[in-house]
C-alpha cells in the first residue's frame, strides 16, 4: 500500500471496536468505546486529509463532537 493508504485499516478496526464497546451494558466499556471512537475520528481525518476526502473529514469532525458528548454523558453517569 502506498503512503497513507494503510491508515484506513486501523481506522476501520478502531471504528468497529468502538461501536462494539459503546453498545455494552457496562458504563466503563461504553466510556472506553467513546475514547476509541475519538481515536478512530483522528485516524480517519488523517487518512482523509491525505486522500483529499473533505466530506469524510467534515463527517469525522461532526462525529467527534457527538463522541465528546457521549463521553461526557457516560462519565457523568447520565
Amino acid at each position: 500500500m502506498e503512503g497513507w493508504a494503510w491508515l484506513q485499516w486501523p481506522a476501520f478496526a478502531a471504528s468497529l471496536a468502538a461501536a462494539w464497546l459503546v453498545a455494552s451494558n457496562q458504563r466503563a466499556r461504553r466510556n472506553t468505546g467513546f475514547w476509541v471512537f475519538l481515536v478512530s475520528n483522528v485516524l480517519w481525518i488523517a487518512w482523509g486529509w491525505h486522500a483529499g476526502a473533505w466530506a469524510l473529514i467534515a463527517l469525522q469532525i461532526g462525529l467527534a463532537l457527538l463522541n465528546l458528548r457521549g463521553l461526557r454523558k457516560t462519565e457523568d453517569g447520565t
